[in-house]
């Protein structure tokens, strides 16, 4: 990849990231999903040294790619887009508290509390995946009760 088109994706992917911040979703949805590709052709010539690439970016993508789809209530196509983005960056914990949020919405506890749990192991001090978890554990606890 030359340097050109290093500078290219990494100002698609800045102005994706302008308009997610000002809530036009489609622009950047649509600006995101440019970036993934870019960056997919990059990964199969082989993204030079010194790239305009990374992980992160592409992790963010994903993410935020995913959040747009969540506010669509687009659950799963959002779960694999946060899925894309865990396998990405294993670190980032941001994609595991959004996983496990539609997760716990679609009554998945026990997958929800492994993403929280997952959330408080890479960032303990994470308050709303503290939150969630403990709610789920409550709303888990209650379905058990009840016999669902």
């Amino acid at each position: 990849m030359d340097g050109q088109q290093g500078q290219q994706s990494h100002a698609t992917f800045a102005l994706a990231q302008a308009h997610f911040k000002k809530g036009d979703y489609a622009e950047a949805e649509a600006l995101y999903s440019a970036y993934i590709r870019q960056y997919a052709c990059a990964g199969s010539v082989g993204a030079a040294p010194g790239s305009k690439y990374s992980p992160e970016d592409l992790a963010t993508a994903f993410n935020n790619r995913g959040q747009i789809k969540y506010y669509r209530v687009d659950f799963y196509e959002a779960m694999d887009d946060y899925t894309s983005a865990i396998q990405v960056q294993p670190t980032f914990e941001v994609p595991y508290y959004n996983r496990g949020l539609i997760l716990y919405r679609l009554g998945y506890f026990d997958d929800a509390l492994e993403d929280f749990k997952k959330v408080l192991d890479l960032n303990p001090g994470f308050k709303d995946a503290t939150l969630s978890l403990k709610q789920t554990i409550l709303d888990k606890e209650e379905k058990q009760r009840r016999n669902y």
